[in-house]
């Protein structure tokens, strides 16, 4: 199963590395100050594809906790900012957007997808790594 649980993760996390990726350029603001879209989108990309990786060459506790928080805090940003317009929070701008096109539908899925396997990966092989008790105790 941990094979399966990787594959689903890295998976998940990949989606949402090509999306933020080839989004990024469209998420650009010349005239906006703080951090622009496309360098938040980018950045997204990066960790997502690095997450992705790690998962798959490292079967540990924390690679999943990682990929875990990568894809979670995507898909909970991307809920955030799909209900909510809460204009600029800081030095990030404003990212409401309430159209559902291709793209972020297979970003949400995907984001999701890695989220839940991610934590079942973090459960799973937390439990397995357990020492048992030694005999006569």
């Amino acid at each position: 199963m941990g094979i399966v649980l990787r594959l689903l993760v890295a998976a998940g996390l990949a989606v949402d590395a090509y999306v933020h990726w080839i989004f990024a350029p469209d998420m650009a603001n010349p005239d906006a100050t703080g951090i622009g879209g496309d360098t938040l989108f980018r950045g997204q990309a990066v960790v997502a594809a690095l997450a992705a990786v790690l998962v798959l060459v490292l079967e540990r506790w924390w690679t999943y906790a990682v990929a875990f928080l990568v894809a979670g805090s995507a898909v909970g940003a991307l809920l955030f900012y799909h209900y909510f317009d809460p204009g600029a929070l800081g030095p990030i701008p404003n990212m409401h957007d309430t159209t559902w096109y291709s793209e972020k539908v297979w970003c949400v899925v995907g984001e999701g997808i890695a989220t839940v396997a991610a934590l079942v990966g973090m459960l799973t092989v937390r439990a397995s790594r357990r020492d048992p008790a030694p005999a006569g105790l």
